[in-house]
């Protein structure tokens, strides 16, 4: 059973769920992104995401037409593996489709890029043999990466990255309604 943690970006809360491993994601359409495939490689009992990121999936996913297959979306950033200002950490980036053809990916990357819904798509040259899109909260990938500046009474996913960090360095944050145990 995973805890998700869903900024609602229209008003302005976060909301908490428990889902099993196999069930769809909180605001996702038709079970097309579960909790396992939001998860990938990460052992966290307790992931986030926004509202807006899984409105975007729906969207991408309705204009796709078929199946995305999901290399994996969250990780913390104390797992490792992508750089300091992943946005995977925010819980609104995808990877996927590592198991189609390259025609069928770069028809996917065309298609996220012309779609709208995402913040970024990052280019073939970063990404040869997957697809990364994402729903930053800056536009920019530089050089804040997209991650917004996080200040007393922040509120959302990059506090949770924030708080996350520092907790993880040893030390105590003052926990709020905004942020997780785990």
């Amino acid at each position: 059973m995973a805890k998700i943690l869903v900024y609602n970006n229209d008003t302005n809360r976060m909301e908490t769920y428990y889902r099993g491993e196999s069930e769809a994601m909180p605001y996702i359409t038709g079970r097309t992104l579960t909790v396992r495939e939001f998860r990938g490689s990460s052992n966290s009992p307790t992931l986030w995401t926004s509202k807006r990121t899984m409105q975007a999936w729906n969207a991408q996913r309705y204009l796709w037409g078929m199946p995305i297959p999901v290399g994996f979306a969250f990780k913390r950033p104390w797992e490792g593996g992508h750089s300091n200002q992943s946005q995977h950490y925010a819980g609104v980036a995808f990877d996927v489709a590592q198991t189609l053809s390259n025609s069928q990916r770069t028809a996917l990357r065309n298609s996220a890029r012309s779609s709208g819904v995402w913040s970024y798509v990052e280019p073939v040259s970063l990404t040869p043999t997957w697809v990364h899109f994402d729903k930053r909260a800056l536009s920019s990938a530089c050089p804040t990466g997209g991650f917004p500046l996080v200040r007393r009474g922040s509120r959302g996913m990059y506090t949770l990255i924030a708080q996350d960090d520092l907790n993880t360095l040893g030390y105590r944050t003052r926990w709020s309604r905004w942020s997780f145990r785990s």
